[in-house]
């Protein structure tokens, strides 16, 4: 039976690349059968890049069997993984994002985290001279990964590390960065055929903070107004997307890429108080504007206060 690869439910680019990736290098270099699968659909941007790199897309899964080989990438908290996820045989965990606990193993695994911007670089230092031999696709979707996850360099989770490979995949593949991410975020801009709480669920992670659960949605884009214009309806269906996925609050930030703030919808008090206690912030309508805020895990996550 083939290893399972994945990342975290709601799968970004780095969730859908990074499993393609390491996939490829077990099947390839360690001959180790393996195969990538998603938590749930990939963003508009992940799609963007499976097609563009012509990757077969992986398949999405909605139960891992008991005793199933996996490799974990992009995560490492037990909320975003499958519900039986101890019951698995976890073999390896890939990751660049704190510790959270949870996770059993049934012995002894290899454990790579590191402190840069996106889990592809830490596979790209991993695989080391080996990087000779794959094909142009999957470096491709390695470079996709980088730029997705720095947010082109914008974000301050971007490491010398993760610019220095990024710029050494693009001249090898013979790409432009800027005129590449620029395709990628106009993708990730797209979402005008979804619905509310798929907008809410597509880019979120649960949290608790202070004894209370929250779902943190972040939606990066170089056009908030398509976003914002729908700011009633996605503040109306908040309660619901709550209530369905046993969460006390929905948080949703809207990340302008090119400006570099983000957007925060304030539908009632708790995330008046949440903006005002986090971020200092002086709330006068809806919405607050918190410039500089570009990324969950550095900026948002660790700044949360209920």
């Amino acid at each position: 039976m083939s290893t399972l690869v994945f990342g975290h439910k709601s799968p970004d680019t780095d969730s859908t690349g990074s499993p393609i990736i390491w996939a490829w290098y077990l099947n390839e270099i360690k001959g180790v059968a393996a195969r990538p699968v998603l938590l749930g659909e990939p963003n508009t941007e992940a799609a963007f890049v499976v097609k563009r790199w012509n990757l077969d897309k992986p398949e999405i899964v909605t139960e891992v069997a008991d005793g199933t080989s996996v490799v974990i990438v992009d995560t490492n908290n037990p909320a975003e993984l499958p519900a039986n996820i101890n019951a698995c045989d976890i073999t390896a965990i890939i990751d660049h994002h704190k510790l959270v606990g949870g996770l059993e193993t049934a012995g002894p695994i290899d454990i790579r985290i590191e402190p840069l911007a996106c889990t592809a670089t830490i596979m790209w230092k991993m695989i080391g001279k080996d990087m000779a031999q794959m094909p142009t696709n999957v470096k491709g979707a390695m470079l996709s990964c980088i730029l997705s996850d720095t947010l082109e360099f914008r974000s301050p989770t971007t490491t010398d590390e993760d610019r220095a490979i990024a710029h050494d995949l693009a001249k090898d593949l013979g790409i432009d960065i800027a005129a590449y991410a620029a395709e990628m975020f106009e993708a990730k801009s797209d979402v005008s055929e979804f619905s509310d709480a798929e907008l809410l669920r597509m880019d979120s992670k649960e949290f608790t903070v202070d004894g209370k659960q929250l779902r943190v949605s972040v939606l990066e884009t170089t056009a908030p107004k398509i976003v914002l214009d729908r700011k009633d309806s996605l503040m109306a269906s908040m309660t619901d997307v709550a209530t369905e996925d046993g969460a006390d609050q929905v948080l949703l930030f809207v990340v302008d890429i090119l400006n570099e703030e983000a957007t925060l919808l304030v539908p009632n008090d708790f995330v008046k108080t949440v903006a005002e206690k986090s971020f200092g912030a002086t709330i006068s309508g809806d919405t607050v504007v918190l410039p500089g805020i570009m990324s969950r895990k550095k900026q948002i996550i660790p700044n949360l206060k209920v």
